[in-house]
């Protein structure tokens, strides 16, 4: 199971961007020679990481969105914010 602590603040390292490609109707994580596509569920996580706000309040937030219980959500959304971190996609 991956965890990340309620304090910890995850942020686009330098040279990372979030955006919306307006061509195709979508939002793209853009880093250095890699463009990820991000679906409904990721745009929404990739919305929040602000660089301020921790991952106890994007997990809050997350909930009151889609109205699902926060135990449920908070593996997913740490194992998506994991990933991109191996990534060097988001700094945790």
């Amino acid at each position: 199971m991956t965890e990340i602590a309620d304090t910890t603040v995850p942020k686009l390292p330098h040279g990372v961007k979030f955006r919306e490609d307006k061509v195709r109707g979508n939002f793209i994580l853009v880093g250095p020679e890699r463009i990820f596509n991000a679906d409904g569920v990721a745009t929404e996580i990739l919305k929040r990481v602000d660089g301020k706000s921790d991952f106890g309040t994007i997990v809050r937030s997350l909930a009151e969105v889609f109205a699902a219980d926060e135990a449920t959500i908070r593996p997913d959304v740490a194992s998506f914010l994991v990933d991109l971190s191996d990534k060097q996609m988001v700094t945790l």
